[in-house]
């Protein structure tokens, strides 16, 4: 059996480094603590996003635009689904007393951002308004500079075996 630890870092790509370091650094405060000046002129940042783990930025100056709907999500929630291979979002550990101060910073400052703490639990819709006993997770989603979804999430339960419900699903055949 492969044995890892974790997450060591997540590694995305921006059109600004400094934009995004200074979002990363300023906005969320997850320090900076690696540069790497890239051979093909590109540079390669590290931010301390907490718990040991890291979120690192390429950035090229020729590097492919962005492409929301594809390789990114277009408008959280109502177009949220990516391309096959792509980071549809990706969400930092919080302890759930934090998430109404993390909505009063994102919105002081400008980030757009849910404006609510979702209740994510098994409902149809798959969230509700007010927080209950079934709610798993409770969260809230924004977007970097880059366009990518960002997600602070605060787990409210102990996951069991009744907690996998569903089967795999499957692409459909195709005659």
């Amino acid at each position: 059996m492969i044995k890892t630890k974790g997450i060591n870092h997540v590694a995305l790509v921006c059109r600004d480094m400094k934009e995004t370091a200074a979002f990363y650094a300023d906005v969320l405060k997850m320090p900076l603590f690696k540069t790497v000046q890239l051979p093909d002129g590109g540079q390669h940042f590290f931010f301390d996003c907490g718990g040991g783990n890291a979120i690192a930025f390429f950035w090229w100056e020729d590097a492919p635009p962005a492409a929301p709907g594809i390789a990114s999500v277009r408008e959280f929630p109502f177009d949220a689904k990516t391309a096959v291979g792509s980071m549809n979002h990706l969400a930092f550990d919080m302890a759930e007393e934090e998430l109404e101060a993390a909505l009063d910073r994102l919105e002081d400052a400008g980030v757009p951002h849910t404006h609510a703490v979702f209740n994510h639990d098994d409902s149809p819709a798959g969230y509700a308004r007010e927080k209950h006993e079934g709610v798993f997770v409770r969260s809230v989603y924004f977007t970097d500079p880059n366009g990518i979804m960002l997600e602070f999430a605060a787990t409210t339960k102990r996951f069991g075996p009744e907690d996998i419900a569903h089967e795999p699903a499957t692409a459909k055949a195709t005659a």
